[in-house]
């Protein structure tokens, strides 16, 4: 009876952390631990097999089929590899095949596991024909369009030898230094912060608008071949060959010969993955040989040929002095674990995100516990449990905090989401300094000498309580402030109204709109011309902007509407800023022969980019829109048109246009 409770809990345990994991991209708890309740479970299950039930965590393998993509069937199911966590297990796994092939120098082939998303990509007398998403084994989502962006992934084949058909297993990554820069823009917007690369490459490719895809610059590495007779007798020989045929193969694949060799090889990347520019989180082995691949066949999950073996994530044991709540610009409250400093992967951990309330009642930290703390992708230092053995008998519960700690607000939950959020933006300190140190930062207004503690000096001192008050400062108030002598504070004052020929877009993005990032800034700069027009689009008007979704629409609808920042704006134009683009941004309107039209824009171009169609149709005097509907009079429809929008437009018969005869519609001839 204690092994069906066991059992039971484990389930409901499991269960928890997919959703955790595959839903909000938080997890609570390692791959490793993970793994190890999976395979207790699957022990219990096997022991107790009159409490099978389908619905188990071990009958559904983990799935990334995403809403608004087609799926797509693999013609070979996507496994999952075995995984193992000790050069003894590893050692015990080449025994094995050993004596499974009845011989004791079986070659084997060992690989870096990098860690990001699998993908399957299929190719057709050399040109890539689909791409689908690992999903749940046995179909995935078709991101053939989204891949298409990722320059390492060839769209025609170089070389030659290459079978008429075959199909290619990869994995999709995000470098660190992109996923660094991804995250800052992130931060900048006010966005909840990816939580490792792996998530960032998942997240990205499932992304519906293609361009952005290309902008966050996906990697990706091939490390296996399949299909009918192909003409090698080696893993190692087929990845050479792929290799030759442009794509991108690891250099650290090598075959090993013996188990001293396999010990060796896991010593090397132990050491030296530290320094690869992308995440990895272990290293496959593979039976060399396709014949002995073939002989030895598969389990129910995983093949028998090859097995995974996981880094041990450099992990440390520290006390938690306190756990602190920080505010941040746009108000959400980050609950921060600060702890005992302790060395990580060469530096000293005194700090680590708990990211939100969900994750710190997961965790169920009490006061004074002794924490588990990690380099989450070797980087970020990251929570991963709690030593209950070493818990104060009758320490509190740490509990999230109900009001601001700033300013005492009562805090609000952001619906749909984890954050909780101060409301009080005028009068929370935190939020004005973070809106100010923004706003004069390199990318926005280009102010120099007014840092953090610059902008928290100013706003305690009653000078700058908002940051259009910036422009009514005097070099006598700066001169107030610690470090500042005459000419410095002259010298701020000057970069101050140098700031007034930043850019209309810039400016845009300065202002601080929650989910605002720079990207967005610009295109919603561009597509309005002019802050009246941006503060007074309606809803749909701001969807018809590429990369503006409701989210961030109705966010810049909330921030116009409130009469503070109207009034920043109005104190801005006021100091000569700039409101609109410039002349030869904001053209003159070319004609009129698409008055009263609403096109919507699908798919890839050749001659312009979406962004230019979108501003030759406003030039002809049309509307953009970002959906289908009856009110739609066009569909402007470039390659790989997303299917679910073409069966729409055919549906209500609407009638489409290929780039060509869009522009001989409005006159546009040049090649």
């Amino acid at each position: 009876m204690d092994e069906l409770n066991e059992l039971e809990r484990l389930r409901k345990e499991l269960h928890l952390h997919n959703h955790h994991y595959y839903v909000e991209n938080s997890p609570v708890i390692s791959d490793r631990e993970f793994d190890i309740l999976m395979k207790r479970l699957e022990e219990l299950e096997a022991r107790h097999p009159e409490a099978f039930d389908a619905n188990s965590p071990t009958q559904r393998p983990g799935s990334d089929i995403a809403k608004g993509f087609s799926q797509s069937a693999h013609i070979y199911p996507m496994l999952s590899l075995a995984n193992t966590y000790s050069v003894e297990e590893v050692d015990a796994w080449v025994r094995g095949i050993g004596k499974l092939t009845d011989s004791d120098d079986a070659e084997l082939c060992g690989e870096l596991k990098f860690d990001g998303t699998g993908i399957s990509l299929i190719y057709e007398h050399g040109r890539l024909v689909r791409a689908v998403t690992r999903g749940d084994g046995e179909k995935g989502d078709d991101v053939t369009a989204n891949v298409r962006t990722i320059r390492t992934i060839p769209l025609v084949l170089q070389g030659e030898g290459y079978p008429d058909f075959f199909e290619l297993r990869g994995e999709i990554v995000l470098p660190w230094e992109a996923f660094r820069k991804l995250n800052a823009a992130r931060e900048e917007a006010g966005e909840a912060l990816f939580a490792n690369p792996r998530n960032a490459a998942a997240g990205t490719l499932k992304l519906q608008n293609s361009a952005e895809v290309a902008r966050r610059g996906l990697d990706a590495y091939i490390y296996y071949i399949l299909g009918e007779n192909l003409p090698f007798t080696t893993h190692y020989e087929a990845m050479t060959a792929v290799r030759s045929w442009g794509f991108k193969v690891s250099d650290a694949m090598t075959r090993l010969d013996s188990i001293e060799a396999v010990d060796a090889y896991i010593r090397k990347w132990d050491d030296e993955r530290h320094a690869l520019p992308v995440a990895t989180d272990g290293l496959v082995f593979k039976v060399n040989s396709l014949r002995m691949q073939e002989e030895l066949g598969l389990r129910a999950k995983s093949p028998r040929w090859a097995v995974a073996y996981k880094f041990a994530a450099e992990r440390a044991l520290t006390p938690l002095r306190f756990v602190s709540f920080d505010v941040g610009r746009m108000g959400i409250i980050t609950p921060v674990a600060n702890l005992e400093p302790v060395l990580l992967s060469g530096t000293v951990v005194k700090r680590a995100s708990l990211h939100n309330e969900d994750i710190v009642n997961a965790l169920d930290i009490h006061e004074g516990d002794t924490l588990y703390v990690e380099k989450g992708g070797e980087i970020i230092p990251k929570i991963t449990g709690v030593d209950l053995s070493a818990r104060i008998p009758g320490a509190e519960k740490v509990r999230f905090v109900s009001h601001c700690p700033a300013c005492g607000t009562p805090l609000v939950r952001v619906e749909g989401e984890a954050a909780r959020v101060c409301p009080n933006k005028w009068g929370c300190p935190p939020q004005i300094v973070g809106r100010i140190e923004h706003f004069v930062g390199r990318r926005m207004m280009d102010i120099d000498g007014i840092g953090e503690e610059t902008a928290r000096a100013l706003y305690e001192a009653g000078f700058v309580r908002n940051f259009s008050d910036l422009y009514s400062l005097e070099p006598e108030q700066l001169m107030k402030i610690d470090g500042f002598g005459r000419r410095s504070a002259e010298r701020v004052i000057e970069g101050i109204r140098r700031s007034a020929d930043v850019p209309f877009e810039r400016v845009v993005y300065a202002l601080s709109i929650p989910y605002v990032g720079e990207t967005t800034a610009k295109k919603a700069a561009r597509a309005a011309g002019n802050i009246d027009r941006l503060m007074t689009m309606t809803q749909a008007e701001l969807e018809s902007i590429e990369d503006v979704g409701p989210r961030i629409a109705e966010s810049i609808i909330d921030y116009f509407s409130e009469a503070e920042n109207r009034r920043a704006v109005e104190t801005l134009r006021a100091a000569g800023l700039k409101m609109e683009m410039a002349a030869d941004e904001a053209a003159e309107p070319l004609s009129d022969i698409l008055a009263g039209k609403t096109v919507v824009i699908s798919g890839v171009f050749s001659r312009y980019s979406r962004d230019e169609y979108k501003r030759i149709i406003e030039r002809h005097g049309g509307k953009n829109s970002g959906s289908i509907s009856k009110k739609t009079d066009y569909v402007l429809a470039g390659e790989n048109m997303g299917p679910a929008k073409l069966e729409k437009a055919v549906n209500l018969g609407i009638k489409i246009l290929n780039e060509e005869e869009f522009l001989k519609l409005i006159g546009d001839t040049t090649e």
